[in-house]
């Protein structure tokens, strides 16, 4: 269980890490809209477009790596004076039962959205705004935020029954990858 937990973190911390990179194109990409706008008068759609399809990727594709380094909001009343037994087992219940079925709504729920995007070849709907297979290809980060979100779910279940079956330690919470391994 240890490798199959260390497997689908590995692929969500890569996930993450790659993503995190969009952020410096972001910036760089809005710092050069600004000039053509303001320095140049020029407008250029497809660039500003691709920097709000930037930051929506951002937030989705890096939704499931802030899951994994326990940095989601969390309405932390009781959780934190719990024991690490315990917060496994409320990692294990609200897993199974709020994050799993949340994320097969999304896939179920985004699959036509997404499909009909590709059979109708869609574009952007902004005359000079992104051409197709862009639209289609960004709006099928829904599904994939789903599948990553559920990859890491997997991970979370893991780790929370190593803990309760006293077979991993945790420093401070059952899913923080640095933990050690009794």
């Amino acid at each position: 269980m240890q490798k199959i937990r260390k497997v689908l973190e590995s692929f969500v911390e890569f996930m993450g890490s790659t993503v995190a990179w969009l952020t410096i194109f972001m910036v760089v990409g809005t710092f050069i809209i600004v000039v053509l706008r303001y320095v140049f008068d020029l407008g250029w759609i497809a660039m500003q477009e691709s920097i709000i399809w930037m930051h929506a990727m951002v937030f989705m594709l890096g939704a499931a790596y802030t899951l994994q380094n326990d940095e989601h909001v969390r309405v932390d009343i009781f959780y934190r004076g719990l024991s690490n037994r315990n917060k496994a087992v409320v990692n294990l219940v609200g897993t199974i039962l709020f994050l799993l079925p949340v994320t097969i709504f999304l896939v179920i729920s985004s699959w036509d959205y997404v499909s009909i995007s590709w059979t109708i070849r869609e574009s952007s709907r902004e005359a000079g705004g992104l051409p197709y297979p862009f639209v289609p290809i960004l709006k099928s980060i829904i599904p994939l935020t789903a599948v990553l979100l559920t990859l890491q779910g997997i991970a979370n279940i893991i780790s929370s029954v190593l803990v309760l079956s006293n077979q991993r330690t945790v420093s401070e919470d059952p899913h923080n990858s640095n933990s050690e391994l009794v």
